[in-house]
């Protein structure tokens, strides 16, 4: 059974920079194929509305990441410190989030969720704030995200054709007239990293003619942002989650994904 893995009723404990522990993540996490070090231890509409699509440029902008470890305020499980701690094995090893600046509703987990739509379809929550995979027996696993800002909404059915690990960010023209700083990446792109806005995966969403929406669900290092309206259309999730989402989804047409606004 899936139990919350946090504990309401010792809520004024305090966790700092807590560094030592060995668990294991809940088993319907087990899709995970990356090592994990916890931070203790080391529908919709039938096409798609789009806008603006020209504008899409899925991040609010660069930022420094930071490897900060803390939990004040909250006793946290030790699944949810495996979930989102440090990932030393990746291409680019990835610091643990910091469960203190992310709301617990946002955090993954699985829940009831009873549905038409067929397993392995994504249903976006826009005004909730929450990404549903569907399950098998009305179950969905259920993640965090960060949406679009006001005037980057969109909505309607688009499909994941394809994918990729430490993606490399090209911001389209447009964002670069907003923000000339990110102008350089127009044609040559920032290359993957930790300040990459992508974050850790990206999977890029096309309708249902084939073409490229310019919308992305991907990573960030920004993990504060989740829960909230800051990105220029793109939907985000906390680089552990879209690490997670990312190896359970095959892209193809059979891979859909159904926004709501």
């Amino acid at each position: 059974m899936w139990r919350d893995p946090w504990n309401a009723a010792a809520f004024p404990s305090l966790f700092s920079r807590v560094r030592k522990i060995n668990k294991a993540e809940p088993n319907f996490m087990s899709v995970e194929k990356s090592a994990v070090r916890s931070p203790l231890s080391a529908l919709a509409q039938p096409t798609l509305f789009l806008l603006p699509l020209a504008l899409a440029g899925c991040v609010s902008r660069p930022q420094e990441p930071y490897e900060v470890v803390s939990t004040r305020g909250f006793n946290v499980s030790a699944e949810y410190l495996a979930m989102y701690g440090e990932r030393p094995d990746e291409q680019f090893p990835l610091p643990a989030t910091d469960l203190s600046e992310v709301d617990p509703r946002y955090l993954r987990r699985e829940v009831a969720y009873p549905t038409r739509e067929q397993p392995g379809t994504i249903v976006i929550d826009t005004d909730n704030r929450f990404l549903y995979l569907v399950r098998e027996n009305g179950r969905a696993i259920r993640y965090g995200i960060g949406v679009g800002k006001q005037g980057f909404a969109w909505e309607g059915e688009a499909y994941i054709a394809w994918k990729q690990e430490w993606p490399t960010w090209h911001p389209p023209k447009e964002m670069a007239e907003r923000k000339p700083e990110v102008a350089k990446y127009v044609e040559k792109g920032m290359d993957p990293g930790l300040k990459n806005p992508l974050g850790a995966r990206a999977m890029y969403l096309f309708n249902d003619k084939g073409q490229d929406t310019l919308f992305r669900l991907h990573g960030t290092p920004e993990w504060a942002s989740i829960g909230t309206a800051a990105s220029s259309g793109c939907i985000r999730l906390m680089n552990q989650d879209v690490i997670d989402l990312y190896n359970r989804v095959k892209p193809g047409r059979s891979a859909k994904v159904i926004v709501q606004q």
